[in-house]
């Protein structure tokens, strides 16, 4: 029956020859290019606990009295989204583990996202015909971040209270349509009664959906556009070398998929991450200290704690300090990051030739420069986002961390690019076959738009289907008994808790 059906459906929409044609094609075999796997499971789990949070919490500032089994807060007046949170984390099976679970889930979403534009970025992935793509990744990461924020904003304790309150300010802070924006988000005067609300439909419906769209754009490009490889003996600008996508690559990404979902399951087993209950519902009287944001954000609070008070007047109008860092720098930041492809290949004159071999960071010494130096200057910005807590450990004053951090700001991604221009420069002058490599990277013809048949020769598979079947079932096994492991530990941590 099973067969018939399939003819019946193959009769009409052609599905065996797009099927023997989807699972014969190839994919290389480097590790770098599992991190947008990394990044793409990670939001499956997040999809999938965030269905299950969706089920128990309340969006709501209605007021509420706690009566569960936290006794601390027992009695206690809060707003309905806060004890709905509490509620969830110790009055709910497995409440707490998917928590955690969701929430450790998002950080290695972005981290995943960051690590894989780094690596477009170093090796020249982003160049043409894949500016597209690139567009399409810088995008998502900006996307998962306002998500990320949003979601951690909704349970309305007092440090995600502290975050809104910044938010607020920032948005505030923008010349002439500052008040007009800042009441049209939070629905009013901060705080508003509807801010919780609507950060909850963006959090589960709009953005999301957004993402699951670029998600799709980003695969189908991939897919139509072929992926690119490193250069190597065998591999040309005209064919990939790896394994095929059935069996080998997918059993392989199947391992990869136990693994990420194993290893967030046992960080939100083990790991304790946001706990609401310590902090306290959010009142606008109150503030707390060591009140750090998820790492994602890190840097813009590193920029507001460090930039000097600059408030000019223009045209009547008062631009405020909050304004340079919090609005102007992710500007810049984002829009450098949206143009890079076109810029490069402009200063370059490189934007005209199809690129599908990829570069060493080695034999591009400017472009790894500039992002080594880049990254150290939001890594600074990132540590500053902490500077109270760095004076409390080394027992100074919070004025010489500010000033320290204010100078190696801008000395610390001088020396950083320099230093990794020099090695760079060096390791390139020293490869014998760098002239070759060269040659290999920027081939002089270029590749037409729908190109013929890949002959079998060109097609290159490596690896065994067998072993790797049976490599990713046992790492699949693995994954599953950590899961069961870090379950079982999160449900005795529950019990103890009650």
């Amino acid at each position: 029956m099973i067969g018939r059906v399939g003819r019946w459906l193959d009769d009409r929409l052609g599905l065996a020859r797009f099927t023997r044609s989807a699972l014969d094609k190839i994919f290389p075999d480097h590790w770098s290019f599992m991190l947008g796997e990394i990044a793409f499971y990670s939001f499956a789990v997040l999809v999938i606990t965030g269905v299950f949070l969706t089920f128990f919490f309340d969006p709501s500032l209605k007021d509420a009295t706690y009566h569960g089994r936290y006794l601390p807060l027992h009695g206690v007046h809060m707003s309905a989204a806060y004890a709905s949170a509490v509620h969830l984390s110790f009055d709910v099976r497995a409440g707490l583990l998917m928590r955690q679970m969701h929430h450790w889930a998002a950080l290695v979403f972005l981290g995943a996202i960051v690590l894989h534009l780094c690596r477009v970025f170093f090796t020249g992935a982003f160049r043409r015909p894949r500016e597209l793509n690139w567009v399409v990744g810088v995008t998502l990461l900006a996307l998962a971040m306002a998500n990320g924020f949003a979601g951690y904003s909704l349970p309305d304790d007092l440090l995600s209270g502290t975050g809104l309150r910044i938010m607020y300010s920032i948005v505030l802070s923008i010349p002439l349509a500052g008040t007009w924006l800042a009441f049209a988000i939070f629905g009013g005067e901060f705080p508003s009664d509807h801010i919780i609300s609507r950060l909850y439909v963006i959090h589960i419906l709009l953005v999301p959906a957004l993402i699951a769209g670029l998600l799709s754009v980003h695969l189908a490009v991939l897919w139509h556009q072929k992926h690119t490889q490193f250069p190597g003996r065998g591999r040309t600008n005209d064919n990939v070398v790896g394994s095929h996508l059935w069996p080998t690559y997918a059993a392989r990404s199947v391992g990869l998929l136990a693994i990420v979902a194993a290893v967030i399951a046992l960080a939100g087993g083990l790991a304790q991450i946001n706990p609401i209950w310590l902090y306290g519902p959010f009142h606008p009287a109150s503030v707390t200290t060591a009140a750090q944001p998820d790492w994602y954000v890190g840097w813009l609070e590193g920029a507001l704690r460090l930039f000097p008070p600059w408030r000019i007047t223009v045209f009547g109008y008062t631009v405020p300090e909050v304004f340079w860092p919090g609005i102007v720098l992710p500007g810049i930041t984002f829009g450098l990051l949206y143009v890079w492809p076109f810029l490069e290949g402009r200063v370059t004159g490189d934007d005209r030739r199809e690129h599908h071999l990829l570069d060493r960071p080695r034999n591009r010494p400017v472009r790894t420069a500039l992002g080594v130096s880049t990254l150290a200057f939001y890594l600074t910005l990132f540590v500053a986002g902490s500077q109270d807590i760095l004076a409390q450990k080394a027992g100074v004053s919070i004025t010489p961390v500010t000033r320290t951090l204010q100078v190696l700001v801008f000395a610390l991604p001088l020396a950083a690019g320099l230093l990794a221009w020099r090695v760079a420069r060096d390791l390139h002058a020293a490869d014998p076959d760098h002239e070759r490599g060269d040659q290999r990277t920027w081939p002089t013809e270029r590749r037409p738009a729908r190109p013929a048949a890949t002959p079998a020769a060109a097609r290159t598979s490596t690896g065994a289907p067998i072993a790797t079947v049976a490599k990713a079932s046992a790492t699949g096994f693995l994954a599953g008994v950590v899961t069961t492991v870090a379950a079982l530990v999160a449900g005795w941590r529950s019990r103890r808790h009650r």
